[in-house]
């Protein structure tokens, strides 16, 4: 959606969920004037007359990817100010990143309280090290380079699925990017960009939330139209808990009994390791699983705020820095408990239909940010759920 600003066209948007990050998007689009429709799971996004270059208020503070729309209005006008973005509690998740690597660009930044302006009279092409594979950073790299003047090369980009779906759609709409997949992305600036009609990937996470909800669980589940080659850590760690496995046309076949295996260890890692925001639906699983299993998080510094709710359920969970041990426990028992970021409330959810009596999963709009209808989609799986 922040690409489609840089066009200055028509793009359609097929396949993209209902949920509500991107309802906060679209309203930021909206408030800077783009025109957008939506019918059924098709978008269409029309930034022809897009004018504004002021971004501020709640609808920017309360959404982490607002700062997608940095590189995004740089390439478009070259300018923009806005407010520091926020919408995250699972780690400081600064922005200097984004901002010095904008600056080998020909960006200078102005700040004020709470906000800042990016201007680039001259946006042009340069050789830029990200320190971190950083997925935000590397988006807004990238949009501010297909803009640019030159070539930009990208070193030590992030390899995250998400990354590859914004330079196919970038390619389709006209720009040249090589290396896409790879650690090392090569940008040529300033061609001229036209409207497309670009599908929406499957959502690996999504899918992959549901896969250990069945290892929770004990099931037999298919999940449709899974990315089956963007969760291979995801199925390895599942066949290590005792998980059957089948990929076929319709998609990934999970069969699992109740009380899987733990896993020993495990380590989060940028992509394609076992990615940070699957570690609380998996520490939810591991809470009620025979045996120890250790998570070192190496991503988010505050990753590990659903433990403490789990606790409450029963767990027998031990943090230390970046690790936590989990004890298995015979069962969880349902009670109140509160989501605290979005994966986290995921899990939570796992932990509920894993408990014993009814649990009550509070801040539910953690939950929508990233799931289209979490509980439609456990009902249809033969959970007791409902929204309240």
């Amino acid at each position: 959606m922040a690409a489609a600003l840089l066009v200055d066209d028509i793009s359609i948007l097929d396949n993209c969920p209902r949920i509500s990050d991107v309802c906060h998007m679209q309203k930021l689009l909206t408030r800077i004037g783009c025109r957008i429709s939506r019918a059924d799971r098709t978008l269409m996004i029309d930034a022809r007359c897009v004018s504004g270059d002021r971004m501020s208020g709640d609808s920017v503070t309360e959404m982490r990817s607002s700062i997608m729309l940095l590189g995004a209005m740089l390439g478009r006008f070259g300018e923009v100010s806005m407010a520091y973005p926020g919408g995250c509690v699972i780690g400081k998740r600064p922005i200097d990143m984004h901002l010095d690597a904008l600056s080998r660009m020909g960006v200078s930044i102005s700040e004020e309280e709470g906000a800042f302006t990016a201007r680039a009279e001259n946006l042009k092409g340069a050789v830029i090290t990200l320190p971190f594979a950083s997925v935000g950073a590397t988006e807004n790299v990238l949009l501010a380079a297909v803009k640019a003047r030159g070539v930009t090369v990208l070193q030590n980009a992030a390899r995250e699925p998400e990354i590859v779906a914004l330079c196919q759609f970038l390619r389709k709409s006209g720009a040249v990017i090589e290396g896409v997949g790879s650690s090392s992305l090569v940008i040529q600036g300033g061609n001229p960009l036209h409207g497309t009609q670009f599908a929406v990937p499957a959502d690996r996470i999504v899918a992959g939330t549901y896969l250990f909800s069945a290892l929770g669980m004990g099931g037999h589940i298919l999940l449709k139209d899974a990315p089956v080659s963007q969760m291979k850590e995801m199925i390895r760690i599942a066949v290590q808990m005792g998980a059957e496995i089948a990929v076929s046309g319709e998609g990934l076949s999970v069969l699992a009994e109740p009380g899987p295996g733990p896993v020993p260890f495990l380590k989060t890692d940028v992509y394609p390791g076992f990615p940070t925001d699957m570690q609380s639906p998996l520490m939810a699983v591991l809470a009620g699983t025979e045996g120890i299993s250790t998570i070192e998080e190496t991503i988010f510094e505050d990753r590990f705020r659903i433990a403490g709710e789990l606790i409450k359920m029963g767990a027998d969970i031990t943090l230390s820095g970046n690790r936590a041990v989990i004890t298995g426990v015979p069962r969880l028992y349902g009670c109140e408990v509160e989501a605290r970021e979005l994966r986290g409330g995921a899990g939570l959810v796992i932990a509920g239909c894993m408990a014993e009596g009814e649990t009550v999963v509070k801040n539910r709009h953690f939950i929508e940010r990233g799931y289209e209808d979490i509980c439609r989609d456990y009902r249809n799986l033969g959970v007791n759920i409902v929204t309240g």
